[in-house]
């Protein structure tokens, strides 16, 4: 079979009429994040005739909805990589579905419930990298052994040896070197940032980039003096992007620890929330650029940014979680379109020093709505509106709540955007749902010492009463009684959930007695807690069906003219016309074809790129909230995705599904 080569080649070779064998060898597509192909077997003239070519039923699907796959699987001489919801690392035949090889990380079911997510695995010569748990596997490609791992604490300062660390998604090669970032705690304390590479052949750390500047680092002005002996955060947990030629590796990282209050933290806090271009050989930053000033929003750039050409120009397009669009010259980080540093509002929060201005490009326009108000809420929510912060892009975190739009998930989020060479087009999906952030003040002095430690660790997610989401992401923790599982949880996780180890012991003693009702067996009136400010949690501002307040549509795919600037269109994603929230990105091919599932509605869509018309849909057994690939083997095209299922609120599943054209 043929590997894939250049695009250039491949382009040709399929512009010739012929369909070779074409490998999808990279998570999302390849090195430059294009959810790109120049296949074009499948078009949009007989998109309509697409059929279910194979199944596979990977396992381990929780009955009770609290697993995922949220995999973009590789596929390399006809053999496809991809997870379960076990996160199992299996190879198939890709013309088949049938397994040739399984590896399982972990024995015991206990374990299993503290992995999260898988988003996609790594190639290099003869083996696989993936993550499992806080350990990066390096497996044998041919047979599925392992040949090594490494504990992604690695290179790590003594104070966060023992703190919670995973990774999603995954890295990316070059040279011999596994460049990589990695998922973080959201609250307090976290694991710093550090981007880390590591010699693909031994698993030996190579190389690390503090973003969270040392003494003597440029940067380090921008915190508190002591910032890097305690603060987490600034991690790159949406995946990197590489530019081979030039040996760059562009790194999007995330929000400083804690997310909502940064009274702790003051400053702009360089380099979390920026783009970095790094030498991919030693981890030597080329320049930056921050999208968000001392954030206090949780908006962490979310996925990988694309390498895309804009009016001749080789550039780098990164998409935000806010609805924006920035582009950058790769070489020198020189914006190609200007960016305005706008005032937004103070913070009300004792302590906090909200940054005076965030920026904000001239162009391209959003692509998701900016604001909430009287001209778009929907009526059941008008009156809550009136009591809320005005919805202005930026308005910090308040005791009153404060409208999050587009919200904690975007906006753009981790399926990332599609970019098409030939149009210069990029196609990118977003989520129209309003999320309502509210503070409340700790209980510093609290006679029960466990509810601190709830307030400080627990309480952003499970609600102020203990009363979970509504959508069971974050479940309720009341009536609990079994008090070894609730300990167990604490200290291993529990799906999305990261481990709380870390707690000493006294301090796990009162949180597992608060949380059973039980008298606190270590009071401590005195005990007081890091920060004075917690959010009660991740709430969606909807109404009782838990449709969103703002009118529709409530998710939309858009194709963003990057050369022009401009929206070339914009369509409703899922909901028969409403749009749904969404997750998981597309892939663009040169067949003129747009495929992405995503949506809430459990379907699988293919949309004309240049006109954004709906030619084909199916319904999956579960939600495809995962970016899909597509590949030839034996000259037939396949495009494949995985159907996970169980985010908001709906059911989990563990298939993957690969359709094509029938045989000629």
């Amino acid at each position: 079979m043929m590997r894939a080569v250049t695009l250039g080649a491949l382009l040709a070779l399929v512009g010739c009429g012929s369909t070779p064998d074409v490998d999808w060898a990279h998570y999302l597509g390849d090195p430059g994040s294009s959810q790109y192909s120049p296949l074009d077997q499948i078009h949009a003239d007989n998109v309509g005739e697409l059929q279910l070519a194979w199944t596979y039923h990977s396992g381990g699907a929780d009955p009770d909805g609290r697993t995922q796959i949220q995999c973009n699987p590789i596929i390399i001489d006809g053999v496809l990589y991809g997870t379960s919801p076990r996160l199992d690392l299996f190879a198939l035949d890709a013309a088949t579905g049938k397994e040739l090889w399984r590896f399982v990380p972990f024995d015991d079911d206990d374990e299993l419930s503290a992995l999260g997510v898988n988003r996609g695995v790594t190639h290099w010569n003869d083996r696989i990298f993936y993550t499992a748990g806080q350990n990066l596997y390096a497996i044998d490609a041919a047979s599925g052994v392992e040949l090594f791992s490494v504990d992604l604490h690695a290179g790590f300062p003594d104070w966060a040896s023992e703190l919670f660390v995973g990774s999603n998604t995954p890295g990316v090669v070059f040279d011999n070197l596994y460049i990589t970032g990695h998922r973080a705690s959201e609250g307090l304390p976290s694991v710093p940032g550090d981007i880390r590479a590591f010699d693909a052949a031994t698993g030996e750390l190579v190389w690390s980039f503090h973003t969270i500047p040392h003494p003597g680092e440029p940067g380090y002005d921008t915190w508190p003096e002591d910032a890097w002996t305690r603060t987490g955060g600034a991690n790159a947990w949406a995946g990197l992007t590489l530019d081979e030629s030039r040996g760059l590796v562009f790194v999007p990282t995330g929000s400083a620890a804690y997310d909502f209050y940064g009274g702790d933290r003051q400053g702009s806090n360089l380099f979390a929330n920026s783009l970095l271009a790094l030498d991919a050989r030693t981890g030597e930053r080329r320049w930056h650029y921050q999208f968000v000033h001392h954030d206090i929003w949780d908006r962490d750039l979310p996925a990988p940014p694309n390498l895309v050409s804009v009016r001749g120009v080789d550039a780098v397009a990164q998409i935000t979680k806010s609805g924006h669009v920035f582009v950058f010259d790769r070489d020198t980080g020189e914006p190609l379109f200007p960016i305005e540093e706008q005032p937004v509002p103070p913070s009300s929060l004792e302590g906090e020093r909200a940054w005076p201005t965030q920026p904000v490009p001239s162009a391209p326009p959003p692509f998701a709505r900016q604001r909430l108000s009287a001209d778009n809420v929907r009526d059941f929510a008008r009156d809550r509106l009136e009591r809320l912060r005005p919805s202005v892009p930026f308005t910090p975190p308040s005791r009153e709540g404060t409208v999050m739009l587009p919200g904690f998930d975007g906006g753009g989020e981790w399926g990332g955007a599609a970019y098409d060479p030939e149009t210069k087009l990029l196609y990118v999906n977003a989520s129209e749902m309003p999320w309502v952030l509210t503070m409340i003040d700790v209980e510093n002095g609290s006679a029960h010492s466990g509810r601190l430690a709830y307030g400080a660790h627990c309480l952003y997610c499970h609600g102020t009463a203990r009363e979970g989401d509504s959508l069971g992401v974050y479940p309720a923790l009341v009536d609990l009684e079994d008090e070894d599982y609730v300990r167990d949880v604490i200290l291993n996780g529990s799906g999305v959930m990261p481990s709380f180890s870390h707690l000493a012991d006294g301090t796990l003693d009162s949180l597992v007695a608060y949380l059973l009702d039980l008298d606190d067996p270590h009071p401590d009136p005195e005990a007081e807690s890091r920060l004075p400010f917690t959010s009660t949690g991740y709430h969606r501002f909807v109404d009782d069906n838990q449709d969103p307040a703002i009118e529709p549509p409530w998710g939309t795919l858009s194709a963003i003219d990057l050369d022009a600037g401009e929206l070339r269109w914009q369509v409703p994603l899922g909901g028969e016309g409403l749009g749904t929230e969404n997750y998981g990105g597309p892939v663009v091919t040169a067949g003129g074809l747009v495929f992405i599932a995503a949506a809430k509605d459990e379907r699988f869509r293919a949309f004309d790129k240049s006109t954004g018309e709906l030619l084909w849909e199916v319904r999956l057994p579960a939600g495809g909230y995962a970016t899909p690939a597509t590949y030839s083997v034996d000259g037939r095209q396949f495009v494949v995705i995985a159907a996970g299922g169980g985010k908001m609120g709906t059911p989990s599943g563990d298939t993957y599904l690969a359709f094509a054209l029938a045989p000629p």
